[in-house]
Parts: C-alpha cells; structure tokens; sequence
C-alpha cells in the first residue's frame, strides 16, 4: 500500500473521529463519510507507521446502514460527519465506543451500558450555532462551517441541526453586513472588522440573541443596525459585540459590549429559569440535556436530606434543578462572569438553599473542612478532571459521584482511578445523544461507594 494507490476496501467499523475502518493486509486504513458495512474504492492518501488514511473515491455497495444526507453539502461541510449514517445506528455505534472505553481503558470488562438516550429530534436541535466569515469569489459575505481539515468557509443560508428558526437571520444578516461595508478580518494578515455571527435561542422560549465577533468595538453604524434587526425580528431580544482582537483560533474574546436590547436570553430547562449570555457555556441540545437530567435523578432516588456538590457548575444549569430535590447544594466555578450568572440564576427562581464559590475544583474540595457532602456532582471539560480533583474525592468519599463527560476516553481514565481502589463502584452508565449527526457523545455515570 503506497500512497495513491486506489483500493477496494470494506469499512468494518467506526472510530471515535467519526471515520469508517477498514484494513488492508492487517493494516488499518481510516476513510471518512463511509459507514460500517460499505464496500468502496478508496484513494490512499497519507501513510503513517501504524495505519493509513484515504480518501472515499467510489461507492462500490452501500452499507444497509447508509442513508441519504439531509444536507445538500454534507459531504463539504466539517460541521457533520453523519448525516449520511441511519441514527439509529449512529446511537449504537456511540453507545458501543463508550463500552470500548471503560473496557480498554478503564478496565471494565463486564460493565453494564444502557442504551444510548436521545430526544425525538436527530434535527434541528442545535441551539447555538458560530459561523466564521469570509468573502465567496464573487466577493458575497460567506458564513458557514469549514470545509474538512481546512480553513475554507463552506457558505450556508440554513443548517440543518440548527434550530430553524434562526435561519432566516442566518441568511439574511449576510446581506445586510454586506450593504454596511464591513470588512472581513483575514486570519493570515491579521486584519479586518468581523470574524463571526454567533446565534443562540432559547429553545423553550424562543428568544435569540445575536453577537458579532469584532476586531473593532467601535463598528460604524452598529446602533442603527441593531434597532433595525431588533424591529424586523421580534424574537431577538439582543444584539452584542464580542471583542476579539487577539489573532488566534479562539472564537470569542473577554469583553461583550451589549449594542441593543439584552445581553441576555431567558431559557427554561428542566423548570428552572435560565438567564444567559451569549458567550455562556450551555448544553447545545436543550432537550437531551433535559433528559439525561432526569434520569440522573431517577437513579439517585434524592430524599431531600442530601448536601450536593456540583463541581464545575457554569451558571447552574444542573446545580438548581439538583438543588429543589436536596437540603443543601454547593456550586464551584473559577469563571467568574459564569458564577455571577449562576448567582444570578438562583436569586431569579428564589432557590436559597444554594451557595456558590469562585475557585478551581481541586482547590475548593481540599478546603471543605467539616463539610461531607452525600453526593458530587463532577461535569468537567473534554480533558477530564485534574488528578487533585480525584484524589480529594477519594479523601472525601461521598456516598456517590456522578460524573458526566463528553469525552468516553478521559471519562474511563478518571472512573478508573476511582474504582482501583476498591472504594467506589459503577451503579449505573447512561450515554446521551447530545449530538446527533457527529460522531461526539455524552455519558452519565454513577458511583457508588462500596460497603
């Protein structure tokens, strides 16, 4: 296998990138926008020591598990990499990576894995999208995702796991950027006005909010722009400026400038009411989230004598449901913009069982003295939680620890390091369809302590 050669190739598997796999002469090849059952020809394109990449040149015969796109540029866009895969299928396949971590990595060999919880909407459930900008060959204002390992916008006027009611701004906003003449910043020369169009709704209320990323937080005509959008769609109820003048791949800057209307949308989820802001962290599947809350709770069985520790708590999206159903709850956030909002969040649904501090995890568990929480909650970013953390929880030893993770592989590192030692044990293991259409996957599980 040399790299150009074209070869006939069956897919047998999925990897966690969302690429199919074959394998040529005992030799792994990954190709993507194939599915598990396909029989393709495949364009070699890059050679590496332990496996190969291709690239998909001719369906030969489709999987039983291939289906037609919902989206005319699927096979361009990196915002997708399933669409042309049955969902149902799709929920196996992430329900089965999960298992494949605990086992290989966790060393889990008989755990037991419910399968994967999902919404009805495998569609139109996104309900924050950020597009980049650029200017299309005819010079037009382009915003989309980018193409698949580049930095070519693929231009959209609706996406369809957007909520779609944003796509009439999505289209339109275009135009209207264009009739103000500003400029597109250029990654490569560092220069021009505006960098992305970021659009978030609340799924319950409908509200949008709408955010220019800017180099410039002095944008000509900017006010005038805003009331003219805020009269022409009457579910926006803001439009902000996001400073970002730092030349990096980070989306949004540090400083928000509320231009018209809000700085804020008001969401409900899981009863509770939600301000948040447009550069805020929130699940982006409103209703799965839900969901998987609700069967956390299911599982925990919460009589309402529990003291509950959220650790990385954001603005309190899970911390104020929980907090209804215990006698005390603890929020931790080193964000502060996050942990106001969460503040915030609790004085607007009159939760006063609630108390929240501003410090880094591994910093706040070691200092809670006499405090010996029932149950903590652990919700940490893609990298897992920071080896401190797991070591004061094995110190601490709650009754349980529930730990919710977008990422299997770092979810079974840390749930092992908590296990081999014989003081806790997995209860219960829920994956969530977070993101239906991508190969990402959310998990749920629960441990409990032994004895």
């Amino acid at each position: 296998m040399q790299q150009g050669d074209l070869i006939e190739l069956e897919i047998t598997d999925l990897n966690t990138s969302g690429e199919g796999v074959g394998r040529i002469n005992g030799k792994v090849v990954f190709v993507p926008d194939t599915v598990t059952g396909d029989r393709i020809n495949t364009r070699i394109t890059h050679i590496k020591s332990r496996y190969g990449e291709g690239r998909l040149q001719q369906l030969l015969i489709p999987s039983k598990y291939r289906i037609r796109p919902r989206c005319i540029v699927a096979d361009k866009c990196g915002g997708c990499q399933w669409q042309h895969i049955d969902w149902e299928y799709q929920r196996q396949i992430k329900r089965q990576q999960v298992i494949q971590a605990l086992q290989r990595i966790g060393g889990f060999e008989n755990i037991q894995v419910a399968p994967t919880l999902h919404s009805p909407h495998p569609l139109n459930y996104r309900n924050k999208s950020t597009y980049p900008l650029g200017i299309g060959s005819t010079g037009n204002i382009q915003a989309g995702y980018y193409r698949r390992g580049s930095h070519k916008i693929v231009n959209l006027n609706q996406c369809p796991v957007q909520d779609s009611r944003l796509h009439p701004l999505l289209r339109e906003i275009k135009q209207d950027i264009q009739q103000q003449g500003w400029s597109i910043y250029d990654e490569k020369t560092n220069q021009g006005q505006l960098r992305h169009l970021s659009l978030r709704i609340g799924i319950r209320t409908g509200e949008i909010l709408l955010s220019l990323v800017t180099t410039d937080p002095e944008l000509p005509q900017i006010q005038q722009q805003a009331q003219i959008w805020l009269a022409k769609y009457p579910s926006l109820v803001g439009v902000c400026l996001n400073i970002n003048q730092k030349p990096s791949n980070v989306i949004f800057g540090k400083e928000t400038l509320v231009v018209a209307g809000k700085p804020f949308l008001t969401e409900i989820f899981a009863g509770v009411t939600l301000q948040i802001l447009s550069d805020t962290f929130f699940q982006i599947n409103t209703e799965t989230a839900e969901l998987l809350l609700h069967s956390i709770l299911q599982e925990l069985q919460l009589q309402g004598t529990e003291t509950l520790v959220d650790a990385y708590c954001g603005i309190g999206t899970f911390t104020l449901p929980l907090a209804r159903r215990v006698k005390q709850a603890i929020g931790i956030e080193s964000y502060s913009s996050s942990l106001a909002q969460a503040k915030n969040n609790a004085q607007i649904n009159k939760i006063d069982n609630v108390t929240f501090y501003e410090a880094k995890v591994e910093d706040y568990l070691q200092l809670m003295g006499d405090l010996k929480p029932d149950i903590i909650f652990l919700d940490p970013p893609r990298k897992g939680c920071n080896v401190r953390v797991l070591k004061t929880l094995l110190q601490l030893q709650p009754n349980k620890i529930v730990y919710v993770s977008c990422k299997p592989a770092t979810l079974a590192r840390d749930i092992k390091s908590l296990c081999e030692t014989e003081v806790y044990q997995p209860q219960w293991v829920q994956p969530a369809d977070f993101f239906p259409q991508t190969s990402h996957v959310e998990c749920a599980v629960i441990l409990r302590k032994k004895g």
